[in-house]
């Protein structure tokens, strides 16, 4: 947990820095805009983070003159694109390592060593010329294995 999400701030200190009136927090936290974290005693604790929350819903609210639901709805939306983003990059990071372990063709090039082919592409003569000093420090290993035979 970092210094910003740590729930240490009361009502009245989150609402000072926040520049507005505490019973205005306890507002956001019934319609669910800022739910700060709760002590043994039900107590509010806000974080800095919450707080920021706290400033971006008064811009929205008296700069660009968005109503409270209006607002609600905009922050669950960015919420849902930061879960898709983060869910976007594991997408990427599987067909990353998939396409590293499965989606490479190999030829033979004209010297004999072995040649990557990018899937889906035919082979011509000049594509498998390769400058074997560049192949010689890359330190691949390639390991070739059969289709299974379909008889």
């Amino acid at each position: 947990m970092t210094n910003d999400d740590a729930p240490v701030l009361t009502v009245s200190q989150a609402a000072q820095l926040a520049g507005m009136h505490p019973q205005t927090l306890r507002q956001y936290d019934r319609l669910g805009l800022v739910t700060p974290r709760r002590t043994v005693g039900r107590g509010r604790r806000y974080s800095r983070r919450d707080v920021a929350r706290l400033l971006d819903i008064q811009r929205m609210a008296q700069g660009e003159g968005i109503n409270l639901a209006g607002i609600k709805r905009i922050l669950d939306l960015e919420q849902h694109v930061v879960v898709l983003e983060h869910r976007l990059a594991q997408l990427v990071g599987i067909l990353s390592e998939r396409d590293q372990a499965h989606g490479r063709v190999f030829a033979a090039g004209t010297t004999g060593d072995v040649v990557v082919v990018p899937r889906g592409r035919r082979v011509r003569r000049a594509d498998l010329r390769i400058d074997v000093d560049a192949q010689r420090d890359s330190g691949a290993l390639v390991l070739w294995r059969p289709a299974p035979r379909r008889d």
